[in-house]
């Protein structure tokens, strides 16, 4: 995936960041509860931490204990780092990574009205990791690892950075067969945690790859069509881009151009992607042994 391409998806993801989707919207208060999260832990964080992004609730099955240092991988406004960081607890710590300026802005307001010592958030992608070797217990992730352009970058990161016996569990989207040309070569597909997927075997491949053990690649059977719930409720995105290796970008936006929910509302009038995607949940481990 070309530069260009990287700066799109950043751009489209600030200007969901700058936007006002919350909790408080219905259709993305929604979308979080078909995806896993209960009305009590959207409640006991604040709203501006959801922006109907998710595919998954990774803190629900990431099995968090008091103590431990959790990181999450594209951690948008905080909404799995706050929810985590109650599961680890004053003596654990919860860290955020993400690559866009404008989120991690969002996620330090979040976590400073909730007055919560062990948060700390970076601005990173999420394949160059400013963590050192074996310090982290636990990598989380929600609807972000798909849209990396090297997943197994991202998989050896995540390795060096566990502990000995650390996990990854993560939401995701994963394909269960190949998507039709269109919709595989279309930018909003790619920024909409679609184009940019890979199939199941794949990824089961590249964490077998960067060294995992007892891999669990597993479709939860969620409905894919509930992000059209946040439709018109989406705030203006940032300008266009193009594209030298033939992707089709997105119109121009307060002059026109879709945001990310308006545009995968879009896509899922034209296709039914649950015939392609899935949304999974991955579960891997960090061998015992050193490197």
């Amino acid at each position: 995936m070309s530069t260009e391409i990287v700066e799109q998806v950043r751009s489209k993801y600030a200007s969901v960041a700058v936007s006002e989707l919350s909790s408080e919207h219905a259709g993305v208060r929604a979308v979080a509860e078909a995806f896993g999260y209960s009305p009590e832990e959207l409640a006991s964080i604040p709203a501006e931490a959801n922006m109907g992004l998710s595919c998954g609730n990774p803190t629900a099955f990431a099995h968090l204990r008091p103590g431990e240092t959790v990181v999450d991988l594209g951690c948008g406004g905080g909404l799995d780092v706050l929810l985590a960081a109650k599961k680890v607890g004053p003596t654990g710590k919860a860290i955020g990574i993400d690559m866009t300026p404008e989120m991690i802005d969002r996620a330090r307001r979040n976590a400073a009205s909730q007055q919560l010592p062990n948060v700390e958030f970076h601005l990173s992608t999420i394949d160059k990791l400013p963590l050192p070797d074996a310090s982290v217990d636990c990598v989380i992730s929600n609807c972000v690892i798909n849209l990396a352009p090297d997943k197994g970058a991202v998989f050896r990161e995540v390795y060096r950075v566990l502990k000995p016996g650390g996990r990854l569990a993560v939401s995701d989207i994963a394909l269960k067969r190949p998507l039709p040309d269109d919709l595989a070569r279309n930018i909003m597909a790619y920024v909409g945690c679609i184009a940019g997927a890979v199939l199941i075997a794949d990824y089961e491949r590249d964490l077998r790859d960067a060294g995992f053990e007892a891999i669990q690649v597993v479709d939860t059977g969620k409905d894919l069509n509930a992000y059209a719930k946040v439709e018109n409720q989406s705030a203006c995105c940032a300008p266009p881009m193009s594209s030298d290796n033939g992707l089709s970008l997105a119109s121009s936006c307060c002059s026109g151009e879709e945001s990310v929910h308006e545009s995968l509302t879009k896509l899922l009038s034209q296709y039914n992607v649950n015939d392609f995607a899935a949304s999974v949940q991955v579960y891997a481990l960090r061998g015992k042994r050193t490197t």
